[in-house]
């Protein structure tokens, strides 16, 4: 542990010698010309931020050890990271403004005592930024410019923001000089389980699994900006959103050992989402949804297949009214809160609008054109470019989801049946693949195939081993018949069959793992012939899947689709618990990290070959409700 700092000036005086150091080559009591420099903004795994100035002589190590004496936070054995990137010696990747997390190396972590904390007490060291500054320099916050201005004037003025006492995290309203609600704040380390939550619901580190474990706690700011960035042309209303660094002593700073509220406010710097804030009459959750436009809800509609949105229910459309006539009025939805799109993998999105009757009606000539002009890969790079933080899976999420949507626009799916297939269902208490998912396994399933034709479980492989021995079972596989029940059925009819198997699964189950590992590559058959073969590795595999949803999460706290409250009036010492004991359960059936850039390719080549066949299926079986509805109808 480093030694403490025997004063605020005295860490004053250690961030002023290093940064000029930092703006010049220093050689004995002179200092030359200066050198290019970038400014980063280093964020530990407590929430603590520094804004430092890089020169092309500086590393990660020189990196860590001035936040070491700035800051009084250890550094050995620790790690620091830009979105998948681990950082070394070369520091070239790095950008202009760009957030850096420094994480204590996970074999070094405690689980009682939190991961570099700093001497909260003090007084943070002033990085010479101003009061609230844009991170990146994006031609998309033109917009937010004179939004940050008028905030900073307001603060400059004694007008302070205000906490938000709804949600899970920690959120503030900023105001203008007039005192009029301007933008909505959201710091990175108060979501919920970060170590800085206001609310009480705290224990994880940040870059660690979060409240969707695909979402990592302190990474929902810049899914936030992800939104507002692929809203092109204002299509769906996102409001404007920016990444921002803001300084103000309103934020929540928890106590490192009890996690308890200092009482002594001190002016602390944050790495936060900032997002205009809307005046408006309501959300939806509080009118009724027919009164809604029809191409608004196909506009967020087509957003959230796009990102991949676990999180929109109700409460995050936001509602204005805009007058009317004859006594009707005419409403605008603005959506917000997109922190928990773009997943590393996929899981169960919640989309509340597929029950909502205009998601029913086909799509119009021009959202089909909007549809049409989609371009997946231009949208990676875009997100690659504004914010390079952002994770490779992320990426290959929204690749795929705009390929989903792209094709089945194409097809004549209306968006309640896009999303229906995005979507997971129960059956006798057990969590079952969408048909997009099995899709994206059988896809994966044929990549694997081609680059190892044979696979055998590998002994040193801790985390899932398993053996099947047919010759202790009669089962009688026919393929063609297989084949042709439909997805659902399918799944069903492989989890009953496996049931009578006698097989060993041995699985190292651990509550910190954001991801099961299921893809581990195809596992034989014994003495089967070669389509029963093809069909029994995949089933199996579906079936140890299905089989371990209710053992993947945490004990005592399940979740079966319905979305999550949206506000608490627990008290604040009864919300005290592990983030573990909160964590939502879920699964992931099928993930996109682990394959290398030749096998993502022909991935999504294996994946659109089988689109069709699936929209078909999907198309049948929606025509057989509406007879079976039709007939029971009749009077």
């Amino acid at each position: 542990m480093a030694s403490k700092l025997e004063s605020p000036v005295q860490t004053q005086m250690a961030v002023s010698a290093f940064n000029s150091i930092s703006n010049g080559q220093y050689h004995g009591n002179r200092i030359l010309k200066p050198v290019r420099t970038r400014r980063v903004f280093v964020q530990t795994e407590t929430g603590c931020v520094l804004g430092l100035e890089l020169d092309r002589n500086d590393n990660a190590h020189s990196v860590k050890r001035r936040m070491q004496i700035a800051l009084n936070v250890p550094t050995d054995e620790s790690s620091l990271t830009f979105g998948d990137l681990t950082l070394n010696n070369d520091l070239s990747a790095i950008r202009n403004d760009s957030p850096l997390l420094l994480t204590r190396n996970a074999m070094h972590r405690s689980s009682s005592t939190p991961c570099l904390s700093p001497a909260w007490k003090n007084l943070q060291p002033r990085d010479g930024s101003g009061l609230v500054e844009i991170l990146g320099c994006s031609t998309h916050s033109s917009g937010t410019t004179e939004l940050v201005k008028d905030i900073m004037d307001a603060i400059k003025n004694g007008v302070d923001p205000i906490p938000i006492s709804s949600g899970l995290g920690g959120a503030y309203f900023f105001r203008n000089i007039k005192g009029e609600n301007v933008a909505i704040v959201k710091p990175t380390d108060e979501e919920p389980f970060a170590p800085n939550n206001p609310k009480g619901f705290v224990g994880k580190a940040l870059g660690q699994p979060g409240l969707k474990r695909s979402v990592r706690v302190g990474e929902t700011g810049f899914r936030e900006v992800a939104a507002y960035l692929l809203d092109y042309d204002h299509f769906a209303n996102v409001p404007p959103t920016v990444l921002v660094k803001v300084t103000h002593s309103i934020f929540n700073v928890n106590d490192g050992v009890n996690r308890n509220k200092l009482q002594d406010k001190k002016v602390v710097s944050k790495i936060a989402s900032l997002q205009q804030f809307i005046p408006h009459d309501f959300d939806a959750g509080d009118h009724g949804t027919s009164s809604f436009r029809v191409d608004a809800i196909h506009r967020i509609g087509i957003l959230d297949i796009r990102i991949f949105n676990t999180d929109r229910h109700a409460g995050n459309l936001l509602v204005r009214k805009l007058g009317g006539v004859g006594g009707f009025s005419q409403f605008e939805l603005i959506p917000i809160d997109h922190g928990l799109c773009l997943p590393e993998s996929l899981e169960d999105p919640y989309f509340e609008w597929i029950h909502w009757p205009q998601a029913s009606i086909p799509f119009s000539e021009d959202e089909l054109e909007y549809i049409k002009n989609i371009n997946p890969m231009r949208d990676s790079d875009m997100l690659r470019a504004e914010l390079p933080m952002i994770r490779e899976a992320c990426l290959r999420v929204l690749v795929l989801c705009s390929i989903f949507l792209k094709e089945a626009a194409a097809f004549g799916l209306c968006l309640a049946e896009i999303g229906e297939m995005m979507s997971r269902e129960f059956h006798a208490l057990e969590e079952e693949p969408s048909e997009l998912e099995l899709v994206c396994i059988e896809a994966k399933e044929l990549v694997m195939e081609i680059n190892m034709p044979f696979f055998e479980a590998d002994e040193r492989d801790d985390e899932f081993q398993f053996d099947i021995d047919c010759k202790e079972a009669e089962v009688n596989f026919t393929p063609n018949t297989t084949r042709d029940l439909p997805a659902k059925a399918f799944i069903r009819h492989w989890s009953e069959t496996m049931n009578n198997l006698n097989f060993l699964a041995e699985v190292d189950e651990d509550i910190e793992a954001s991801e099961i590992q299921l893809d581990e590559g195809p596992v034989r058959a014994r003495n089967a012939g070669s389509h029963e073969e093809d069909w029994f590795h995949t089933a199996s595999r579906l079936s140890l899947s299905l089989k371990r949803i209710n053992d993947s999460g945490p004990k005592g706290f399940h979740y079966h689709g319905q979305k999550p409250e949206r506000t608490h009036t627990m008290d604040y010492s009864s919300r005290m618990r592990s983030a573990n004991e909160q964590l939502l359960t879920s699964t992931s059936f099928v993930k996109f990290a682990d394959m290398n850039e030749e096998e993502w390719n022909l991935f999504i080549v294996k994946f659109k070959k089988l689109l069709c066949p699936a929209f078909a299926n999907r198309r049948s079986r929606t025509i057989g409700e509406r007879q079976r509805l039709g007939t029971s109808c009749q009077f």
